[in-house]
């Protein structure tokens, strides 16, 4: 079951690099610990660092309801690790707060 939670979170933020790929530079990790790496404009080859745009999608999906993290050496990677016993439906809900923030900043 973690397994399956696990690529389907993973899929769900391929999807959203897919859909914001100025901003979402890489999305990496293992089962449900994945990192989504920010920067500043990765369709014109870009890869700077963008940690005041982490900060603000930190801001937009606590408005949401999502609580996530930041790491790295510049602080531009969300750190997402939902509990083991997370659901289906807890990662679509959370992807789509994730859409929203992503959207929100984009504009």
């Amino acid at each position: 079951m973690r397994a399956r939670q696990g690529a389907k979170l993973a899929e769900g933020l391929t999807l959203l690099k897919r859909k914001y790929p100025r901003v979402i530079g890489d999305v990496r990790g293992m089962g449900l610990m994945q990192g989504v790496e920010l920067v500043k404009d990765e369709s014109a080859g870009d890869r700077t660092p963008a940690p005041d745009a982490t900060g603000r999608l930190l801001e937009a999906t606590r408005e949401r309801g999502l609580l996530i993290g930041k790491g790295g050496l510049n602080g531009n990677v969300l750190r997402i690790s939902p509990p083991l016993t997370v659901t289906a439906a807890e990662i679509d809900e959370a992807l789509e707060k994730l859409d929203g923030g992503f959207a929100a900043l984009s504009a």
